[in-house]
């Protein structure tokens, strides 16, 4: 047989052998020929995480979803906090500095999740979208509110797939109560109850002080990564540094972001116009007030207002936390319970009042009775499987999808979400700011939202956006 006719049986041998494939359904294209941010159906998820610890354990064990998906890279400061995950995935590349996993893994990575102490998600976030990695970011999605509006815009530059780690958002009890007051159920809502039982950890206290031995385990300098240095002293890791204004975002941070995502998505809120607040304050001794501006107060009070949206009245949220609560709504019983032991939220309309708790669980008209009678509307909204549960994989599948695939908690709900809440925290801070024998922060501040700008008190803009330690930057 010569040459030519050889290669026309080749030929004929080849094209019989993908036709046949593609007749079956088995025509696969590698991760390599679709490029860049496009993954074969038929592919995994290559997941790293920053935080391999903690929240990170439970964000990286749902992703994981039983070896569904791979983990190929681990990411800590701390190897004490990544010990079970490291040898649970022991295949996976494991770097304590996030910058050189980025640089040293980028091609074998698709998608990251960011389960590290607040002051640090910002510039994590935003190194891995650079690279045009999907995101899963732990709440509240930054420490500032500067950060929060570039992560938001920065998932459109890098065309990249985002969720933040609010579970409640893909709960059937969130859709159910934003269905409900949607649907007028109790008629224009002009006011919202939200309050809390955070902190669970001390706040309202003093900077430790005293020399200790950083661990063996622990880098201290990239564990306070953007923060200013201080010495490494043990109130402030694992979990206690959410009490601290340097690292954590206090009870705000740690519960706004599920119990404000219900009226927020329900009353389709935006960005506010005006905050003031109240909190308590610590003595010395007889009226020696003194100012803990190093941790956030013990409780506070926080009013927000937001304008008039489209047909939607004007609307304040009052916001509550360290034990202090709304006043019990006159329709509920005496014996009847306010709400759920760790917090709630009341919506006020013009037509009557909706109780909820964490997430809008267990949601009731007030009077409770009026559930008994009242039609109410299904969901409009499609439920995602496995509730909250389902949140990490929801994001796994649109990750796979690709840009643009809708998830419950994407950045554009995220990140005004994020900014609202962190809005109280402006206040707070501003709260101790003293000038003279006056405290100017202790009046009404005027948001300009499009400008992220307070335009009545300057003092309190220091708090929009940080300054960053060492080459720390967020630079879209």
């Amino acid at each position: 047989m010569n040459k030519k006719k050889l290669a026309d049986k080749a030929a004929r041998r080849s094209f019989i052998k993908s036709t046949s494939l593609a007749a079956a359904g088995f025509f696969i294209v590698p991760r390599h020929v679709l490029g860049r941010g496009f993954i074969a159906p038929s592919d995994k998820l290559n997941i790293a995480a920053i935080g391999a610890g903690g929240k990170g354990d439970f964000n990286i064990k749902q992703a994981f979803n039983n070896g569904a998906e791979n983990i190929v890279a681990l990411c800590d400061v701390d190897d004490r906090m990544s010990a079970n995950n490291r040898k649970k995935h022991d295949k996976a590349v494991y770097y304590k500095d996030y910058r050189v996993m980025l640089e040293k893994e980028a091609k074998n990575i698709d998608a990251v999740i960011v389960s590290t102490p607040d002051h640090m998600h910002g510039v994590q976030a935003l190194a891995c979208m650079q690279l045009g990695k999907h995101v899963y970011v732990e709440k509240p999605l930054t420490h500032d509110i500067a950060e929060a509006r570039i992560l938001t815009q920065a998932a459109h530059k890098y065309k990249v797939v985002t969720q933040m780690g609010n579970q409640g958002s893909s709960g059937d009890d969130t859709r159910k109560v934003e269905t409900w007051i949607q649907e007028g159920l109790i008629g224009h809502v002009h006011t919202v109850h939200v309050w809390t039982n955070r902190p669970t950890w001390p706040q309202s206290i003093p900077t430790p002080k005293g020399n200790f031995t950083v661990p063996a385990e622990l880098d201290w300098d990239l564990w306070l990564g953007t923060a200013p240095f201080r010495d490494f002293n043990p109130a402030y890791v694992p979990a206690i540094w959410r009490g601290w204004v340097d690292f954590g975002t206090g009870s705000l941070g740690d519960m706004g972001c599920h119990f404000i995502d219900v009226p927020f998505r329900a009353l389709k809120l935006g960005y506010p116009t005006a905050v003031e607040c109240s909190v308590t304050r610590s003595y010395t001794g007889f009226f020696q007030e003194v100012f803990y501006t190093d941790s956030y107060p013990s409780s506070s009070k926080i009013h927000i207002q937001f304008p008039q949206r489209g047909n939607l009245k004007p609307v304040e949220m009052i916001w509550y936390d360290g034990g202090i609560t709304p006043k019990r709504p006159d329709e509920l019983l005496p014996d009847e319970a306010m709400a759920e032991w760790d917090g709630g939220m009341i919506f006020e309309g013009s037509k009557g009042k909706i109780m909820a708790g964490l997430f809008g669980r267990n949601a009731t008209l007030l009077p409770t009775a009026k559930m008994k009678t009242a039609k109410l509307p299904a969901p409009k909204q499609a439920l995602v499987p496995g509730s909250w549960d389902g949140h990490q994989q929801q994001w796994v599948t649109a990750c796979k999808k690709g840009y643009g695939t809708f998830t419950s908690s994407n950045f554009d709900i995220a990140g005004p979400l994020t900014e609202t809440v962190l809005m109280g925290n402006l206040a707070v801070r501003s709260f101790f700011h003293k000038e003279g024998n006056n405290f100017p922060g202790r009046k009404k501040l005027l948001w300009n939202g499009q400008e992220m700008r307070i335009t009545n008190f300057d003092v309190a803009n220091q708090f929009v956006k940080r300054n960053y330690r060492g080459s720390y930057s967020m630079n879209l």
